[in-house]
């Protein structure tokens, strides 16, 4: 809903407690904001208030006879200019609004000037915004999992860019931990045992196909003389990082930076972060350890952040890292993690605290796991052979449309059943399709039109009060929501919002089709159906941009 609007129902509310003020109805010391929420229900009206409620205590009278008093004097203020229908009292004492036709037409003017700009706002105010995800170290292809990391990643990222940030997409992953040394060690083994030589397999090591296929692939490059682990390491990696790379292109994602957790050692970050951290007094030794005292900055207890070996823990490059993303300038770091990262919040939030950061511009989301169905059958994700479903095989089987759609379609917190066998089918069930396919509809809608010689003009030249059934109705007050709905999706950082919202347009757009013509006899009536079938299309095709979704003209 626009501001506009909302405005203009704010100052009605104001006039209608001035009114019964004045007559002595009640007293009020003090007017908290005025929040307006559409109703979930349409036959609650446009807008609703919950005014009567916050304010019955201090006029000390039931929210319900508050509601009434203020509707009535609401009532008394409706006139033919105004774009108020009437109000009425709801349930304990809401205030429901019904606006008149007229109220909403100026949307389609918006939609027609602003094109594929409707839905930008200036919320962010410029300020610089870091967005890290996926972040999968290289030592296998991407998992389903990651493929939804990948998905939420960069739809938020395209939506806090939609909203007045700068943003940049990051993807960081360690390179040299123990990880990458038993990934080195199990592809040398796998090499040894296809050269026919008698080896031990690392009883911790990677056992997925993959590692047989680098194993191979190194052989058909480097011959049968690659020594040393460090070198299998080294290939391996590579091998594996261009796949990622791949992998997250043909998603269609793209990262401005990608950063290794050995340059933070190199560069003598870690070392750097340390010291600060020493001058600031939030370290100490105990039994030989270093010691971060996080505990003072929130978190459940103090962490280990050099062993008694001398051996840095994982926070250590971690808090190195979170500083030079501020040391960038950066006013926001978003990182996007997995379930089994729920202790990861506090700590980091403590260290930049700690660092003389606000521990509230670090947001962590923690996305949930993903489970494979194919119709009612749920698949296995992995084998005890270290086979698992990879998201390059989804990516083949449905294709990146759907799969970047169904991973969207669940909040954050949620976890998220993935249907295969749905994601393929052509027919309404299939949400990305039948999103896709009111686009793919409007745009034959409008070839035809144009086929057929039928000219329509601007919306300035239109009379848009023939847009009068319900349906066409139904559709223009979607069409407002479109850029509150993006913004919302950036305060809460949950992009799911927006999946929602485009089922819906299609949905109202879809009734509509059904019900009413687009093209008749009526030259008047088509120019200004044509003009609202065809803010849909832009509006349908600037959410689907948003999600990193083809819009197709034909299906």
């Amino acid at each position: 809903m626009s501001e506009d609007i909302r405005e203009a129902i704010a100052v009605l509310i104001k006039k209608g407690l001035n009114k019964a003020e004045e007559k002595g109805e009640m007293k009020l010391e003090h007017l908290p904001s005025i929040h307006l929420e559409i109703p979930s229900l349409e036959e609650q009206g446009d807008l609703a208030s919950n005014i009567a409620l916050r304010i019955s205590s201090q006029v000390k009278l039931p929210p319900r006879k508050v509601a009434e008093c203020i509707a009535n004097h609401i009532e008394s203020l409706i006139s033919p200019a105004s774009i108020l229908s009437r109000v009425e009292v709801a349930g304990p004492g809401f205030l429901n609004f019904f606006l008149k036709p007229e109220a909403f037409y100026p949307v389609l003017d918006r939609l027609e000037k602003e094109g594929t700009d409707y839905g930008k706002s200036n919320l962010g105010q410029g300020k610089k915004i870091l967005v890290e995800f996926v972040s999968a170290n290289p030592t296998g292809p991407l998992t389903v999992a990651h493929g939804r990391h990948a998905a939420v990643g960069d739809v938020l990222a395209n939506i806090l860019d939609m909203v007045g940030y700068k943003v940049q997409r990051e993807y960081y992953y360690n390179d040299a931990g123990k990880q990458m040394e038993i990934l080195g060690k199990s592809v040398e083994a796998r090499y040894r045992r296809i050269l026919g030589e008698e080896t031990v397999f690392p009883e911790d090591g990677y056992k997925g196909k993959y590692i047989a296929d680098i194993a191979r692939e190194i052989l058909n490059e480097h011959g049968r003389n690659v020594k040393g682990t460090a070198t299998f390491r080294r290939l391996s990696e590579e091998k594996i990082f261009e796949g990622i790379k791949k992998d997250l292109a043909d998603f269609g994602v793209k990262f401005d930076n990608r950063v290794k957790e050995g340059s933070l050692y190199e560069n003598g970050e870690v070392e750097e972060v340390i010291k600060e951290l020493e001058r600031k007094s939030v370290l100490y030794e105990k039994e030989g350890a270093l010691w971060f005292r996080s505990s003072s900055f929130g978190d459940e207890k103090d962490r280990v952040i050099k062993k008694s070996s001398g051996q840095f823990t994982y926070l250590a490059p971690d808090i190195a890292y979170h500083r030079n993303k501020y040391k960038r300038g950066f006013h926001q770091l978003i990182n996007i993690l997995g379930p089994d990262h729920h202790g990861y919040i506090g700590r980091l939030q403590a260290a930049v605290e700690a660092l003389g950061y606000d521990k509230e511009s670090l947001k962590i989301i923690i996305l949930q796991l993903v489970s494979l169905y194919r119709g009612k059958e749920k698949l296995r994700m992995s084998t005890r052979s270290g086979d698992f479903v990879t998201l390059r095989q989804i990516i083949d089987e449905v294709g990146k449309d759907a799969a970047r759609f169904f991973f969207l379609m669940r909040g954050t917190n949620s976890h998220l059943n993935f249907d295969l066998k749905l994601a393929r089918e052509e027919s309404p069930e299939n949400p990305v399709y039948y999103v896709q396919y009111a686009h793919a509809r409007i745009c034959s809608i409008l070839n035809f039109a144009a086929e057929g010689g039928i000219k329509f003009g601007g919306v300035g030249e239109t009379d848009l009060s023939l847009l009068k059934e319900e349906e066409e109705l139904r559709i223009i007050k979607k069409l407002l929501q479109f850029p509150e709905v993006v913004e919302t999706c950036a305060r809460t950082l949950e992009p799911q919002g927006l999946t929602a919202y485009l089922r819906d347009l299609a949905g109202c757009f879809h009734n509509f089709y059904n019900k009413c013509r687009v093209i008749s006899e009526d030259c008047n009536l088509n120019s200004a159906r044509l003009i609202l079938v065809k803010g849909v299309k832009t509006t349908l095709q600037n959410g689907l941009h948003l999600l990193g979704i083809s819009a197709p003209e034909k299906m």
